[in-house]
């Protein structure tokens, strides 16, 4: 089992994390969120965040366990705040430019620890001497991975329910001057199983699943439900030579072993790594962020 953290990054910084809060850098703002595993106190006085924060998203809610679909609340901010603004992320010969913007949910376009499965992709990529291996990224949000994995020459289909995420992933993709990403607009879930009658193949899958979710048509998804019926859909489209699978999940109280035993299921991995990503703080109290697996062959 490992512990990863995101070590590539220059535009992205954990300043400080407790109290149910995250102050976080990206690029020249910071930025206090809610975080629901930050159950300690905070390193840092009240009165250094907020002299800090450029912007802060507030959460009305009672339980500050578990973040609900119903979000109440928003963001409090200073006058230099932009909507929308730019962060670099570099390893090695990758090069990204990545849109990030305020949302009503509090999210902004990215998940950073997301870095170590970039760089995974990149490194699988380069490494394989194929002329455009397919790759499908699914719950595909703002289209980093798809974007990492378009820049190194794979035919990458993007498959996300939201049409917002559809369209701030096509503009990360302009951005860094790629083009013909396969855009769907569908629920992974469905879009699975019918690349499955298809048959359909691919080298490489990504998958980030919420632990729950709404599709276009109001398709319910849970994680706890699903997961095995994806996963085992899901095999039947990996190549068998040539391949690379990628699962993280964000999900409170779910072990890294649960991810790696439904993978086993239905895989014949070879050399699996599996645990936790974290965030670094620059305080010493490093923040978890999901757990992951991914193998390649």
């Amino acid at each position: 089992m490992k512990l990863l953290h995101p070590a590539s990054w220059q535009d992205y910084e954990l300043l400080d994390s407790g109290n149910f809060e995250k102050l976080e850098r990206f690029g020249k703002f910071v930025l206090i969120r809610p975080e629901p595993q930050a159950l300690w106190s905070k390193s840092l006085d009240e009165d250094v965040w907020k002299k800090t924060a450029h912007a802060k998203f507030v959460r009305e809610q009672t339980d500050k366990f578990r973040f609900t679909d119903d979000v109440k609340g928003g963001w409090s901010k200073q006058p230099s705040m932009p909507e929308s603004w730019n962060v670099q992320y570099n390893y090695n010969g990758l090069r990204l430019t990545l849109r990030l913007a305020l949302t009503g949910f509090g999210h902004v376009g990215i998940f950073p620890e997301q870095g170590s499965n970039w760089n995974f992709i990149y490194d699988t990529l380069s490494g394989w001497a194929l002329q455009k291996p397919k790759v499908l990224n699914l719950f595909a949000y703002t289209g980093a991975a798809s974007v990492v994995a378009k820049s190194v020459g794979a035919d990458v289909t993007h498959c996300d329910a939201s049409r917002p995420g559809l369209n701030w992933a096509s503009q990360n993709m302009q951005q860094n001057n790629l083009q013909d990403i396969r855009w769907v607009y569908e629920d992974a879930f469905k879009f699975v199983k019918r690349e499955v009658k298809r048959g359909n193949k691919y080298h490489g899958l990504i998958m980030d699943p919420p632990p729950y979710g709404r599709g276009p048509e109001g398709e319910k998804w849970t994680l706890q439900e699903q997961l095995d019926e994806l996963l085992h859909m899901a095999s039947a489209l990996l190549e068998k030579k040539n391949h690379f699978f990628i699962l993280s999940m964000y999900a409170a109280g779910l072990s890294p072993l649960v991810g790696l035993n439904v993978a086993r299921t239905h895989f014949d991995m070879k050399e699996p790594e599996y645990g936790e990503f974290f965030l670094k703080s620059a305080q010493g109290k490093d923040l978890p962020m999901g757990t992951f697996l991914r193998f390649r062959e």
